[in-house]
């Protein structure tokens, strides 16, 4: 596995604290840089669980025809136009003409106008298929979808479906109007029962009739129960324990035992069917039954053109202010966004490598030419490994995303350990974290962001000026006796916008599982951006209200390092002494 770093969304808890990384529950509060977001307003990283979705228009891919909104629940959120999908291949269908009809004397007919002859079908340029092997055919080229709607109209759960509604419209209506008479419940909120019944609406009214209904075998709770017997049945003859709201049996459409003869799959058609298949591809996939309808015939034979789906384009708010992170444009055509607030522009972007991985697969290709490749393997596995008990360095590389200089510190989070004393062993074994992070403990520079073209020369590209005392701190450091840790821990290496830092992990020699720990990154810059002035006469230049300092900001996050699993150690005696 290849090591990797994930960035901290805090939405998934109250504290600002990322868990710690070796509960299995921290992958999910953890993301990769290209997914989150970041807010100005509230200065923090937002990711895909916590922003609101809207959607901003919805359109038709293949077309790209823009569907109103109050339309698409209407046309089945389908394409209303001449855009169907092949059930066999999920191709684009076309719309072509019928043959002209034979003259009988070998000659090929001369067709009369452009259009073709009715009627028309849909035919798979792909797989071949055509809508009249199903017997769906159309007596005009355009309209396509308006023609079809009576094959789906006339569908048995098409119909069932209608049958539902009607079924349940009058009850759903009735519980709209009672709830919009006891509105007035609003100005005594003392009641209990009306304060109760504000947030209730049609829907929950309905499911607490569908739970009040008795079941067989099951008694029924009544507390009126005590009451009503010794009262006894009322002068009107009617139990008043029954429920007002109750609904009328429902009563399907077409019996469930005979859904097989009307073609909705099921019984004795389908057996018999599957008793004289004699090729795999007659019978329908799963996928393919289950996109055309809830439910359909085993046969291929049987399956319907699909209206294509529409798709939509989406924008996010944030959850905490509303503003806006992502807007697309409305243009169903376009592939920009109006806004596009991503966090890639906003926080460095951070790789992790491990330089003795990296050399011994390059020596393993190198070998590769001499030896077999099951040797190579062998070789190349405990080559790129951690083994514990051993130490190993790695490499972060920090890119600056701002037109800014930027000054980085990285703290690495300690690792909670369980204080209860092990089995067999001493309670302070139990502390011991079973790895140790070092790196540069002092605050180092990146350069800002620019493009290639706008560095002068070389030296530009692999480092900072020589005036920048913003940029100069980290190389008085390293010119530091202190900092002579055989370039190991500290920074290596500065290239444009780019700075490579080294660490270094301490393995302990009964550590398991992977190298996974927690680093607070906060950086600082200098923003040089003028203010705007309050009084612009229109010549672009301003009047500086005194020798004002350029504004500091800081910002700071939590990300989650992977360096990989670690290898147990061996047993001693297994080992070659050389």
């Amino acid at each position: 596995m290849a090591p990797s770093v994930h960035y901290h969304c805090p939405c998934l808890s109250s504290s600002t604290t990322p868990p710690p990384p070796h509960l299995p529950s921290s992958f999910y509060s953890f993301h990769p840089l290209h997914t989150l977001f970041f807010c100005e307003e509230c200065d923090a990283v937002r990711c895909n669980r916590c922003v609101s979705v809207e959607v901003s228009t919805y359109y038709c891919p293949n077309c790209l025809f823009e569907v109103p909104s109050a339309s698409v629940r209407a046309e089945k959120n389908r394409c209303a136009r001449n855009c169907f999908l092949c059930p066999n291949c999920r191709n684009t269908l076309s719309v072509v003409p019928s043959d002209p009809p034979d003259s009988g004397d070998g000659r090929l007919a001369v067709p009369i106008s452009t259009v073709g002859e009715p009627p028309f079908f849909l035919y798979c340029n792909h797989c071949r298929w055509d809508s009249a092997e199903v017997g769906i055919t159309f007596e005009k080229p355009t309209g396509l979808a308006a023609q079809l709607q009576k094959f789906e109209d006339s569908a048995p759960d098409s119909l069932e479906f209608e049958r539902l509604k009607d079924h349940f419209e009058p009850f759903i209506r009735a519980s709209s109007l009672s709830s919009s008479t006891t509105s007035h419940a609003v100005a005594h909120p003392s009641s209990a029962a009306h304060s109760h019944h504000l947030h209730s609406n049609s829907i929950t009214a309905a499911a607490s009739a569908a739970l009040a209904r008795d079941i067989p075998g099951v008694g029924k709770y009544n507390p009126l129960a005590r009451s009503t017997s010794s009262r006894g049945i009322g002068a009107s003859g009617r139990d008043r324990s029954v429920n007002k709201d109750e609904m009328a049996e429902y009563r399907s459409r077409v019996e469930i035992a005979k859904a097989s003869v009307v073609g909705t799959g099921g019984g004795d058609a389908d057996v018999e069917f599957m008793r004289h298949l004699e090729n795999v591809s007659e019978v329908a996939s799963l996928d393919q039954r289950w996109e055309n309808s809830w439910v359909t015939s085993l046969q291929t034979s049987d399956l319907k053109p699909l209206r294509i789906p529409l798709h939509s384009k989406r924008s996010k708010r944030c959850p905490a202010c509303t503003h806006i992170l992502i807007k697309p444009e409305q243009k169903a055509q376009s592939v920009r966004y109006k806004i596009k607030l991503v966090a890639a522009n906003y926080l460095p972007a951070i790789t992790v490598a491990l330089p003795h991985a990296q050399q011994a697969l390059t020596e393993a290709a190198k070998r590769t030419l001499g030896k077999s490749t099951s040797a190579a393997e062998d070789d190349r596995i405990p080559a790129t490994g951690m083994v514990a008990g051993k130490t190993y360095p790695f490499h972060l590389a920090l890119t600056n995303p701002l037109y800014d200089p930027i000054q980085v510190r990285l703290s690495p989070q300690r690792l909670n350990i369980s204080t209860a004393p092990p089995k067999d062993g001493p309670p302070e074994k139990a502390r011991r974290p079973p790895f140790v992070i070092s790196l540069p403990s002092s605050p180092f520079p990146i350069a800002a962001f620019a493009e290639a073209w706008e560095y002068d020369d070389d030296e530009d590209m692999f480092g900072v000026e020589e005036g920048d005392d913003f940029g100069t701190r980290g190389g008085a450091r390293e010119k530091d006796g202190r900092s002579t840790r055989s370039k190991t821990v500290g920074v290596l290496e500065k290239r444009a916008n780019v700075t490579i830092v080294g660490g270094e992990v301490v393995i302990g020699k009964e550590a398991q599982g992977n190298v996974k720990f927690n680093t607070l990154v906060s950086y600082t810059y200098r923003s040089d951006d003028p203010a705007p002035s309050e009084s612009n006469d229109g010549d672009g230049q301003s009047i500086p209200q005194g020798n004002k300092p350029p504004e500091v900001k800081t910002f700071a996050f939590y990300t989650v390092i992977d360096l990989g699993p670690i290898i147990p150690r061996e047993d001693p005696k297994s080992v070659p002494d050389f």
